[in-house]
């Protein structure tokens, strides 16, 4: 279900049915009612004969359509989350393991729809810029296989980097990005946690030790990033179905705020955060 496409579908067809009403529907209704306070000099006075016969009148010949009530009350609500989503912060669901540890299944996430510059909804086209991607950055995009539905990896590879991956060890432009053991351990010993810098941020990973390692060395192309997940033995990416273009990412995801396994366990919010 493409829900930007819907949200702004609703607020077009809301705020177009208050503009018609207020343009050609309004005014006449406003006409009778005037005329109706003519007939009715005491209309105002509650409790007089005029007040009742007023207001059935005003039921019955000026009364607003149903359809555009509900139009009045929805469009402020729904323009308000449509600029909230479009432009500013949108709220994701984390549907997989492929960037445990740093992500776990059932995390929720808030995404920064405006770092890396605005785009119009639906159509994506940037109409402002601002910043662009940075390496070690965790973001939400459209992979190039599945152009309606959202991912979230790491950029590892920035346009005309050299990326290589060599026994489970990521090289970026030669340079292998050094990586210490980390306090935080998998249950299973056949997962090894340690934590990665890129620059001078530190982020956790994790590999399997029972799985080979699948080296290669890739360029990235003008305009476009390589995502990798965390998990990187368990994680379809860039190494997978290719190089995202700049066009296809949506934005930079900043903090978890809550997590919540299944629909009958009770959310908790012990995982709230920041995401590095």
């Amino acid at each position: 279900m493409d829900f930007p496409l819907i949200l702004v579908i609703l607020v077009f067809v809301s705020g177009l049915l208050w503009l018609l009403d207020a343009l050609f529907l309004a005014p006449g209704r406003r006409r009778i009612i005037d005329e109706l306070q003519s007939q009715y000099p005491q209309w105002a006075t509650e409790g007089s004969s005029d007040a009742g016969s007023y207001q059935g009148k005003v039921a019955e010949k000026a009364r607003e359509p149903v359809v555009v009530e509900y139009a009045k009350s929805f469009f402020p609500v729904l323009f308000i989350v449509f600029v909230l989503r479009s432009f500013l912060v949108e709220p994701f669901q984390i549907p997989s393991s492929s960037m445990v540890p740093t992500l776990l299944i059932g995390d929720y996430i808030l995404v920064n729809k405006f770092t890396y510059g605005i785009r119009l909804p639906v159509i994506r086209t940037k109409v402002v810029e601002i910043n662009d991607p940075q390496r070690g950055d965790v973001v939400v995009f459209f992979p190039p296989h599945m152009n309606d539905t959202y991912f979230i990896k790491r950029v590892i590879g920035l346009p005309g980097d050299t990326i290589s991956y060599r026994n489970k060890q990521v090289y970026v432009n030669g340079e292998k990005l050094s990586r210490d053991p980390a306090d935080e351990q998998a249950e299973e010993p056949r997962y090894l946690i340690e934590e990665e810098l890129i620059g001078d941020t530190g982020h956790l990973m994790q590999v399997d030790r029972l799985r080979p390692s699948a080296d290669f060395t890739v360029v990235v192309k003008p305009g476009h990033y390589f995502m990798m997940g965390d998990n990187r033995d368990n994680s379809s990416d860039s190494r997978v179905w290719g190089q995202v273009p700049e066009r296809d990412i949506v934005g930079k995801a900043f903090a978890i705020w809550m997590h919540w396994d299944s629909f009958l366990s009770i959310p908790g919010f012990n995982r709230a955060g920041s995401i590095h």
